[in-house]
């Protein structure tokens, strides 16, 4: 290999942490408690079996679940390449298998993101949440019925709407079980209308920021990905959503599930927009769903999504501790490991709740007094009681940017300085500030020397400029990618490390290679309303392509007896939900169902004409012409240089 060569091949390769990282690892070292060791004995209490490396495959051999690539972490002291606090949180989520937490009660833990809680009773288990995959869920209770004997499940239980505590009810509840037997499902209130919308309409946007947020394409290692925060990683494999039957509708609701029972409280627009938790008597059992896990949660992940309200998950905790302070033997959630004692889960409690509510009251006292979002991260602090606990750790969100969400939800993106009301666009931007600065060379020779003194946060700032003026300029991007690294390495958070360590690979190697975008399931369609399906499609209309176009078309649903108007006018579509429009360009009849299949592209239009599953009047070509006026979204977009195709 020629010198040039190994040298274009040490710019892309991950590089050594620099003395100020190293510097501060130690420094946290220092700072906390690493002598206090009881989260690793809860983690492996009750231990009971597991599978190999947690490895699980598909029905083609393909793996959608491994800890295999993480043996990384055997090693107790942490690299320096990795925030010691982080690696404890890592090392932590590497426990896998089947657990008791209380004799009757077990969850499966490190074989998703998401655990599994299985709560037995008089005729069979009871499954609290079912994991993200079909795969992952089946091998779930299959660990479980090694361990406890098959019996057969006597109901699920969805705590919240993310599909990582939904996506795997068939692997739980097959075909055969739905058929021979009524399995209640029960979830909390207006779960159907969550659990799949939130991640609908901005779908394709989320699911690339999701890249950033947990690094599935960085290598596993000290050099990359090591964590989630939450867990491992996202699991792959296949998602099927079973409608619930029995909904949770207030705080206090009570159920009595195959002779066990359950006392249910309501924590809407918390960690999720539909969530509960629930206390089991027989079992001294609290479950806190996702609202009292062992990290600083997410109030605004950095895939994206509604703001959560920091305020009011304070105020559930709180409320939790009223109703089963003092009741609870064993606390589980479903993430991490459980906790054991009523003093000590009465004082997790009280400390994650008071979590919150500092960040909520002290972002709110510092907005008042007229600090910005930015500013307000700069000077926040938590107390020393908090600071120092384990579980208020931001490995997931993070005080410095869950601050910034809370100021987002009161006030906008808007900071009321007039010079950020109308700011240009990066790419016009970043040529300004490069003219401004003396030019790229100038640029470059002042940031080399912060990167060695340390100064990773503002070099990373002046380089993105250059980076979206010149996107060519291979050394602004090799140096980009360094000081995003080094800031990767001494992030707490996980999801801070993997999107630093992401922009840099990205700005190394490019955005990786990844197949189309597969259609959605049909049985996700199936549980859309048909309103949501027509707003998916109004934000696919390219608003400039409709210029001065004007379309209607009547759509009749035989199954679920709706009638709807859909209407293109002023580069925007609309619809009602009323009887045919006498003027309409075009009417349709069908099955619900067959529109489901045409957009999961189990079918095409022509086939279901023929096939007399849709009858049309009117001028059939008008559908055609509205489809045409339709985007398709790429699966991958520049993120940390500029868009390389014009997007209009």
């Amino acid at each position: 290999m020629t010198q040039a060569a190994n040298s274009d091949t040490d710019n892309l390769a991950p590089k050594e942490a620099m003395p100020s990282v190293i510097a501060q690892q130690a420094a946290m070292l220092d700072a906390l408690p690493f002598s206090d060791t009881a989260d690793f004995d809860d983690a492996s209490r009750g231990f009971l079996g597991t599978l190999e490396n947690a490895a699980i495959t598909n029905a083609q051999g393909r793996v959608v679940w491994s800890l295999e690539a993480y043996g990384f972490l055997a090693e107790e002291k942490a690299p320096v390449t990795v925030n010691p606090s982080l690696w404890r949180q890592s090392r932590l989520n590497m426990h896998h298998g089947l657990f008791e937490v209380v004799p009757g009660v077990y969850q499966v833990r490190g074989l998703d993101i998401a655990n599994m809680t299985l709560i037995e009773g008089e005729g069979g288990v009871i499954v609290v949440d079912t994991l993200t995959s079909i795969e992952g869920a089946r091998a779930a209770m299959e660990l479980y019925f090694q361990h406890r004997g098959r019996r057969p499940v006597t109901a699920v239980v969805f705590t919240h709407t993310h599909t990582d505590h939904w996506g795997g009810a068939r692997g739980v509840l097959d075909d055969e079980t739905l058929g021979k037997r009524d399995v209640p499902i029960i979830a909390p209130n207006l779960f159907m209308e969550h659990a799949v919308s939130e991640n609908i309409i901005a779908g394709p946007a989320m699911l690339r920021r999701a890249q950033y947020q947990f690094g599935p394409f960085l290598a596993k290692g000290p050099r990359g990905q090591v964590d989630c925060g939450l867990g491992k990683s996202m699991a792959a494999g296949s998602v099927k959503l079973l409608r619930p039957s029995d909904l949770i509708m207030e705080t206090g609701d009570k159920r009595i599930i195959d002779g066990v029972e359950f006392e249910f409280q309501m924590a809407p627009n918390s960690e999720a927009p539909a969530e509960m938790h629930f206390f089991v008597p027989r079992y001294r059992l609290l479950n806190l769903a996702e609202n009292c896990t062992h990290n600083f949660h997410n109030l605004l992940p950095f895939r994206g999504a509604d703001v959560r309200d920091a305020l009011a998950w304070s105020k559930y905790l709180g409320e939790a501790l009223q109703m089963w302070g003092g009741k609870a033997n064993a606390m589980c959630g479903q993430h991490h490991w459980p906790v054991w004692g009523r003093q000590r889960i009465d004082t997790m409690i009280r400390q994650q709740r008071d979590l919150y509510k500092f960040a909520h009251d002290q972002t709110i006292r510092l907005m008042n007094h007229g600090l910005t979002a930015t500013e307000i991260a700069e000077t926040i602090k938590l107390p020393a009681s908090l600071e120092g606990a384990w579980h208020g750790r931001g490995y997931y969100g993070h005080i410095r940017h869950n601050v910034k969400a809370i100021y987002q939800k009161y006030l906008g993106w808007y900071d009321a300085n007039p010079v950020h009301l109308d700011p240009l666009p990066p790419v016009e931007a970043g040529k300004k500030y490069v003219e401004y600065m003396g030019g790229a060379a100038a640029i470059l020779d002042r940031a080399t020397k912060d990167f060695s003194n340390g100064e990773f946060r503002f070099v990373a700032q002046a380089l993105s400029h250059l980076v979206f003026a010149e996107p060519d300029n291979q050394a602004a991007r090799a140096l980009l990618a360094d000081t995003f690294e080094q800031l990767g390495y001494a992030a707490e958070s996980a999801t801070w490390r993997n999107a630093y360590l992401f922009g840099a690979q990205e700005l190394r190697q490019g955005m990786p290679k990844t197949p189309a975008r597969p259609p959605m399931p049909r049985e996700t369609l199936a549980a859309l309303r048909t309103g949501q399906l027509w707003d998916v499609l109004g934000v696919r209309l390219n608003g400039p392509k409709a210029e001065d176009k004007h379309i209607v078309l009547n759509w009749s649903f035989t199954d679920t007896r709706e009638s709807f108007v859909l209407t293109l006018e002023n580069c925007a579509l609309t619809y009602i939900e009323a009887p045919p429009a006498s003027a309409a360009d075009a009417s349709f009849t069908l099955a619900r169902s067959t529109l489901d299949e045409l957009i999961a592209k189990q079918t095409s239009f022509p086939e279901a004409v023929a096939a007399g599953k849709i009858k049309l009047t009117g001028n059939a070509m008008s559908l055609a012409e509205l489809m045409s006026l339709m985007d398709e979204f790429p699966r991958m977009f520049e993120i940390v240089e500029p868009k390389r195709t014009a997007v209009s």
